[in-house]
C-alpha cells in the first residue's frame, strides 16, 4: 500500500462528526469501524517498516561498537513523516473506500439456519 500516495492528512483536523455519522448511521459502529481499519492499516505499516529496517540491520554481536546506520534512521525518519493510521481510516471512510460486512448479521443467518432441522439424503 502506498501510504503516501494516500492524500490523506499528516496533522490533525478536525472533522465534523455529522460526515462520519452519516456514512453508517450510528455514531459507536462508524467508530469501531474507523478503530478497526486504523488498526488493520498499522499492522501493515509495521509489517512493512520491519521488514525495510531488516534490509539495513547488521547482525554483529560487538558490545564496544554502537553505530548509527544512517539508512535505517532514513527509513525510520520516512514512516514519521506518513499520515497517521487513523487519519487514513477516515479518510477511507469518508471517500467510501471502506468496504463493511455486517458479522452480526451473518452470524444471525447461520444461528437461523442451525435452527433448521438437517435432512440427510441416503443413498
Amino acid at each position: 500500500m502506498k501510504f503516501k500516495k494516500t492524500g490523506a492528512e499528516q496533522t490533525t483536523i478536525t472533522r465534523d462528526v455529522k460526515d462520519i455519522v452519516e456514512k453508517t448511521g450510528n455514531v459507536y459502529q462508524s467508530l469501531a469501524i474507523l478503530v478497526k481499519r486504523s488498526e488493520q492499516i498499522n499492522e501493515k505499516m509495521k509489517t512493512e517498516l520491519l521488514e525495510k529496517l531488516n534490509e539495513f540491520a547488521t547482525h554483529t554481536d560487538e558490545l564496544e561498537e554502537v553505530f548509527e546506520n544512517s539508512e535505517q534512521i532514513e527509513v525510520s525518519k520516512f514512516y514519521e513523516r506518513l499520515p497517521k493510521p487513523w487519519a487514513i481510516a477516515v479518510k477511507e471512510l469518508l471517500e467510501d473506500e471502506v468496504y463493511v460486512r455486517e458479522v452480526e448479521q451473518e452470524q444471525e443467518q447461520e444461528q437461523d439456519d442451525e435452527d433448521l432441522p438437517l435432512v440427510e439424503k441416503d443413498a
